[in-house]
């Protein structure tokens, strides 16, 4: 077995670790901690039980539960055979992957892993807007390696801190936590205000949503025309996708009166199966 893990948040930038050159493992973790159901920590059974069942539904059922249970079931087991190893975490600023970051410092803390060393990339010469580590090349991804920082007490603590923070949904902790200078893990605060700004406003609608209808309100009729208005918009570094945007828009649609009308073969936007068949639908104000 290798000595080294890279543990990452995404398949594009594990993809770009191995390619690089730079020795050992690389172990790609599947969440999106920053909402559905969870505890603080090490998930039991019944929470494992209720993320399957809510990430079958964030993805349209595209992935079933069953596989996403097995999938985390595997994670978590994972986890704790790498006590004796040495582990880098790769992680981006935006907020998808400082939840994921502190969740998995969390349950690496328990799991009593102790030698990490951290490399959060917020920015890289040459490439504007610098959304993440998705952007780079495998070149480019082995140029930041000498970055990598061992993990301190204080970090593990503050993730702990903000780990729980997302599990309960604790909008008064988010609020304390965005306004903290000096954070242990610099970029949390600003992926917390974030966070915030996705809650419902008083028209209920969270910033994806209203970035949305502004684009199709603007005339963008096509998924990726309102994928791109959206992203020109939006605060890097992003941290949604596609897929993301897609359940949005089918959220604008469901609203009674709807907000937008999709035309196409289906009443919604497929959720999985990348781009396949969305050439066939078209949006348009509600």
């Amino acid at each position: 077995m290798n000595s080294t893990i890279h543990i990452t948040s995404g398949d594009s930038a594990g993809d770009l670790i191995a390619k690089s050159g730079i020795p050992g493992e690389v172990f790609v973790w599947h969440d999106i901690l920053y909402d559905g159901p969870r505890q603080p920590g090490w998930p039991d059974e019944e929470t494992l039980i209720a993320r399957a069942a809510y990430l079958e539904a964030a993805t349209g059922g595209g992935l079933s539960r069953e596989s996403i249970r097995q999938t985390l079931e595997t994670q978590y087991a994972r986890l704790k055979t790498l006590s004796s190893l040495r582990l880098v975490l790769w992680f981006d600023a935006c907020l998808f992957d400082q939840s994921m970051l502190c969740h998995v410092l969390t349950c690496l803390r328990i799991a009593s892993v102790g030698a990490v060393e951290l490399i959060c990339v917020d920015a890289f010469p040459g490439i504007e807007p610098y959304h993440g580590l998705g952007q780079l090349s495998p070149e480019q991804m082995a140029s930041v390696y000498p970055r990598r920082r061992p993990v301190t007490p204080d970090q593990f603590d503050f993730a702990e801190r903000v780990d729980r923070a997302f599990a309960l949904q604790d909008r008064q902790a988010f609020e304390a936590l965005g306004r903290e200078a000096d954070a242990p893990l610099p970029w949390v605060p600003a992926a917390v205000r974030r966070w915030l700004a996705e809650q419902p406003d008083e028209t209920g609608l969270g910033r994806l949503e209203r970035l949305a209808l502004e684009a199709i309100r603007a005339g963008n009729n096509e998924p990726w025309a309102i994928f791109a208005a959206a992203a020109a918009q939006d605060t890097p570094p992003q941290f949604w996708t596609d897929i993301s945007l897609r359940a949005r828009i089918n959220a604008l649609a469901d609203r009674d009166p709807p907000l937008a009308v999709i035309d196409g073969p289906e009443a919604r936007l497929p959720q999985w199966g990348g781009m396949a068949g969305l050439e066939r639908f078209r949006i348009r104000p509600g």
